[in-house]
């Protein structure tokens, strides 16, 4: 039980990419004071709960709702986290793990950051996504291991909700080429759980 806590809490923190976000972050509330930069980031962080809670809870049955089985769900899962992986090695924005820039230019006219871009796709994106669906099929009916995998993943908004609120700390301790680094281990990890997704998909179909 503890080591499929600590796997989903992995997963979750490569996925979510909590360090990564911090500039994405402090780009996105550049104009705002530190108050308000608190209360968007609590905001984001509620409103990216509620969207990854809902589909840990009904993403499975959708699925089954449009006939996509398990074994799909692993093999297409596993090529969008290494998709996902490869951008974090690369250091680059894309579509995948954050709003680009047309989107952003929305967002800023329309002064909603706290669901787009912040909650929707930086925290709760693809890859945070498809992983609770993932790990949530892994569980079965075992409701005991589905509560480990809501727990892990709350810790990881917990935890990246206190990054946000420290942002400009983390930021300068850090700074850009240290935050770039973490990233980069992170994209090496979430290469290898990508891989084994894939693998354990094939596994499955046969």
């Amino acid at each position: 039980m503890v080591d499929f806590f600590w796997q989903s809490f992995v997963i979750f923190v490569v996925t979510v990419d909590p360090i990564g976000l911090v500039p994405l972050f402090l780009a996105a509330t550049l104009n705002y004071a530190d108050t308000q930069r608190s209360q968007i980031a609590f905001r984001a962080t509620l409103i990216a709960t509620g969207i990854l809670v809902a589909f840990a809870v009904g993403g499975e049955k959708f699925l089954n709702i449009l006939g996509i089985g398990f074994p799909a769900l692993r093999i297409a899962g596993g090529i969008l986290l290494f998709l996902v992986a490869i951008d974090m090695l690369l250091v680059r924005e894309s579509g995948l793990r954050s709003a680009v820039h047309a989107e952003m230019e929305e967002a800023g006219i329309q002064h909603n950051i706290a669901v787009f871009p912040l909650a929707i796709p930086l925290i709760a994106g693809p890859g945070a996504i498809t992983s609770i669906i993932l790990l949530m099929g892994q569980t079965g009916s075992d409701l005991t291991q589905q509560i480990l995998v809501i727990g892990a993943l709350l810790c990881v908004l917990a935890f990246t909700l206190l990054l946000f609120i420290g942002a400009t700390k983390v930021q300068r301790f850090l700074g850009i080429t240290g935050i770039n680094v973490v990233t980069r281990v992170m994209g090496i990890i979430l290469a290898s759980l990508a891989c084994q997704f894939v693998i354990d998909g094939i596994k499955d179909s046969w």
